[in-house]
């Protein structure tokens, strides 16, 4: 049995478990399963493929997606331009275990985000700088996109969210959230942005999948916005991290 799972904290919100087992019902894969691994701290990560030799990858969520990269013998080209990784591998090289780690996030979120792209959206506000974060930044520098990162704290971003003005906003046509803010069980909240500032002009993309439509899309929305949530980035990345394992069986 070959052994998949999941490491970060908590894991209640994931939708990998359910999507994975899925997966290999419907395409009839045998012999791999998949689940969540609940660690709050991650230096207990490597005691899970130490003691049992069944695991040969892992997804990292948060908080552990910059954090568990000095655990990994190597990164592919991206994580490493993007110090964030949310898949690993594990394999043996000349009797020796090593792990790499991927970042499969950029791959399904500029995937998701081109088809939506407009002449228009020359420049974009990204709201957060965590680890998902990393992704978004990677895909617009190759998209050619510029953008600022909005942050609580004016040492992690460009600017504050209370030095987020109209005028801002009327520069900037695609909003990013890659905060957790609107996250279920929390959907009463969004990012404090400048909501009436939002035109027809504008696209709203938010990487939060649950709930479907966070109250931040839902203003967007009503402003006449385009609106995309992180869901359609959640099954590309799935897959690429499922072509990264399967190469590597």
């Amino acid at each position: 049995m070959i052994k998949l799972g999941l490491i970060g904290y908590p894991l209640g919100h994931s939708f990998s478990k359910n999507y994975y087992l899925g997966k290999f019902e419907r395409e009839n894969i045998k012999n791999i399963h998949y689940d969540f691994y609940a660690i709050e701290d991650v230096a207990d990560f490597p005691n899970l493929y130490t003691n049992d030799q069944s695991f040969r990858g892992f997804n990292v969520t948060i908080p552990h997606k910059q954090a568990v990269i000095p655990y990994l013998d190597e990164l592919s080209e991206e994580a490493a331009k993007m110090k964030a990784v949310n898949c690993i591998t594990i394999s043996k090289k000349n009797g020796k275990t090593v792990l790499k780690g991927y970042n499969t996030d950029a791959f399904g979120f500029q995937k998701s985000l081109e088809p939506l792209l407009q002449s228009h959206h020359k420049q974009a506000l990204v709201l957060g700088n965590g680890g998902a974060a990393k992704a978004v930044f990677f895909s617009l520098d190759q998209l050619d996109i510029a953008y600022k990162i909005v942050s609580r704290n004016k040492t992690t971003g460009d600017i504050t969210y209370d030095q987020l003005t109209p005028e801002i906003l009327t520069e900037h046509h695609i909003i990013i959230n890659c905060s957790p803010v609107g996250t279920f069980p929390n959907i009463d909240t969004c990012p404090d942005i400048p909501y009436d500032a939002i035109t027809a002009d504008h696209l709203l993309y938010d990487l939060i999948y649950n709930p479907e439509e966070t109250l931040f899309l839902k203003k967007g929305k009503e402003k006449g916005a385009q609106i995309k949530n992180g869901y359609e980035m959640l099954i590309l990345q799935a897959e690429q991290n499922w072509k990264i394992w399967e190469s590597n069986f």
